[in-house]
């Protein structure tokens, strides 16, 4: 089911006037059923949880909470609680990217989109939010402000329709064998035959871009990408403007490399990348177009901008824990293989500055506790700077 948009809830770049007050909104929902809000940013999705707070009709304070990367430990708290199908606070849940597809909760009976999605597999991982069978639950409900539901009539979303098969006539017994002759028959040919479609194949496409030099982008099926303005391009067209993007804002692969090694000027890099409308769910499309999908997001820039392969997280965290890890002792060293074992795993999102805090809470308990056992604040962001330096090193 889709609902009209509403303007007070919605990203500012999209506020229409002429839709309803929000205050109409949370009295729409069936506030024992557990809601899962997707807004366009953590501070959009601060507001939006008070909004719903001041115009609840439920008494509890926690009903609403926002779930999103800088919650923390409390935010993973409200989400456990979310997840746990026998309690009924909280009910709602606002978050921006973090809940798209971080959440094994199978009573989630609404979906709201208030931000603009334009990658389908991040649509399809929303929907997959309500997807889970429960008891009692028959049906889920997508509440859609930003159009969101059109992409349920694109033929990524399950395929163009099938023709139906053409009629194959009666068969017949096949002719007698001659005696001692042996294999053959139709039952062999159609058992090779469905092998055959059932394969997954990848697709390979070859794309020039400004610099005369070729990339390969390779992916399994169709993908619509979209431009700022709203129009569906294609994904030699997507790297094209990537690449344009990206020869206004870095001018080589040096620097590059230099700004991505400092985990704060890497973090206000891909803020740039952001507001060029390259979000986290289209740098995943970028992954999966150029078959890195266990890749840091550099060495995916770097071959879209130089043609440099790309290599696996695991490649720079060797060479890390060859480097700034050995000469690392005690307590820090254990901390740094930490670190290194959550990015291989996660990804360059490991590496934030904000993550270390979380970093030293999940190994000591509090951030003061992994202060005083390691050295001091000092000595702890050198050796966690020091590591990037090292993976990044080239």
């Amino acid at each position: 089911m889709v609902f009209a948009s509403l303007a007070a809830i919605m990203p500012p770049w999209r506020r229409k006037s002429t839709y309803p007050s929000c205050s109409d909104f949370p009295n729409h929902l069936y506030q024992r059923q557990k809601t899962l809000v997707f807004c366009a940013t953590q501070d959009h999705a601060a507001l939006v949880r008070e909004l719903i707070n001041q115009e609840k009709a439920s008494t509890d304070p926690n009903c609403c909470h926002r779930v999103t990367a800088d919650d923390g430990r409390v935010g993973e708290q409200h989400l456990r609680d979310f997840q746990d199908n026998e309690k009924t606070i909280p009910t709602i849940l606002t978050t921006s990217q973090k809940l798209s597809t971080e959440v094994n909760a199978r009573n989630v009976r609404h979906i709201v989109l208030v931000r603009p999605i334009r990658s389908m597999i991040e649509f399809k991982q929303i929907i997959g939010r309500g997807t889970r069978t429960y008891d009692g639950k028959d049906f889920f409900t997508v509440w859609d402000f930003v159009k969101a539901h059109e992409k349920f009539e694109d033929p990524d979303w399950d395929g163009e329709p099938l023709p139906p098969p053409d009629p194959k006539p009666p068969r017949s017994d096949p002719a007698p064998k001659p005696p001692g002759e042996t294999g053959g028959g139709d039952e062999g040919g159609d058992d090779g035959e469905c092998a055959e479609e059932g394969k997954s194949k990848k697709v390979v496409v070859t794309v020039k871009l400004a610099d005369g030099k070729e990339r390969r982008i390779r992916y399994i099926a169709t993908t619509t990408y979209w431009s700022a303005d709203g129009k569906p391009i294609s994904a030699a067209e997507f790297l094209q403007r990537l690449f344009g993007d990206l020869t206004k804002i870095v001018a080589d692969e040096d620097q590059l490399r230099t700004i991505w090694s400092d985990p704060d000027t890497r973090e206000r890099f891909i803020t740039k990348l952001n507001e060029l409308g390259y979000d986290e769910s289209r740098m995943e499309d970028i992954r999966q177009l150029v078959d890195a999908p266990k890749s840091d997001l550099f060495d995916v820039l770097a071959y879209i901008f130089y043609t440099i392969a790309p290599k696996t997280r695991s490649e720079p965290a060797e060479e890390a824990r060859r480097g700034p890890v050995v000469s690392a002792s005690g307590n820090l060293k254990e901390l740094l293989e930490g670190v290194l074992g959550a990015y291989e795993r996660a990804g360059e999102s490991e590496l934030g500055s904000k993550k270390l805090g979380q970093f030293l809470i999940s190994r000591y308990g509090s951030v003061t506790e992994g202060k005083d056992r390691l050295g001091g604040p000092a000595m702890i962001k050198q050796a966690f700077k020091r590591l990037q330096a090292g993976i990044y090193k080239g």
